[in-house]
């Protein structure tokens, strides 16, 4: 895991950022960007800052909630805009998850409800959060219309694709090319994301994710 001064330095200030709710209520937390932004890296360092503030946490990724391959696939394996319409099962993810810890929720919730490896169901059993809990989700499509309005607070890591490329070819070894066929499913996926939903402008703290050692918080929403 990267670890400098900086990039703890952002990861608290992000932290202490995290609204604190009167009355014992949750607070959900986003952590969005492109495919190998650094989002799941980022979600579970802040989970552990805010632990050590004495604060709940449950962390969940959108990454467990895919679609089947025959609805993931249903526009072809390889089109852009199949990923981007078909890839996540966001009813699911927001009555299994989202609105537990919404206003009246029960916060009774799952970690995971599908296995994209095997492609199987794999419904994880029900957990009770702690009043106050923050739930960190980390995913793709973050704020996209079926769950903007569901964060209290959500984070934007902007990284340019050329960079997204090179970190998907050392992590699962596709090909660093950004415009290469396999990887437009993934990128030309986000360019419809951004035109459509402009996560850059709608995520409440905005932040430079390019160099993992010295991230930058471009902005933060007063």
């Amino acid at each position: 895991m990267v670890s400098s001064v900086e990039r703890r330095r952002v990861v608290r200030r992000v932290a202490d950022l995290v609204p604190v709710p009167e009355g014992g209520a949750c607070v959900r937390v986003g952590i969005d960007g492109p495919d190998a932004s650094g989002k799941t890296t980022f979600a579970d360092e802040l989970a552990a800052v805010i632990r050590a503030l004495g604060r709940p946490v449950a962390r969940v990724s959108l990454d467990d909630f895919h679609h089947p391959r025959a609805v993931r696939y249903q526009l072809g394996r390889d089109s852009p805009e199949g990923f981007w319409r078909h890839a996540f099962d966001y009813t699911r993810f927001r009555s299994e998850v989202l609105d537990r810890f919404g206003a009246g929720g029960d916060r009774r919730y799952r970690t995971a409800a599908h296995d994209v490896v095997t492609d199987t169901e794999h419904v994880t059993p029900l957990r009770t959060a702690a009043a106050g809990t923050v739930l960190i989700v980390d995913g793709l499509f973050l704020h996209r219309e079926e769950l903007v309005a569901a964060w209290e607070m959500s984070v934007f890591l902007d990284v340019d694709f050329a960079v997204t490329a090179k970190r998907m070819a050392l992590r699962d070894g596709a090909d660093p090319d950004p415009d290469h066929p396999g990887n437009r499913r993934y990128s030309d996926a986000q360019r419809i994301y951004y035109a459509a939903c402009t996560p850059h402008e709608r995520a409440d703290i905005l932040i430079d994710n390019q160099d993992l050692i010295t991230p930058r918080i471009v902005r933060e929403r007063p």
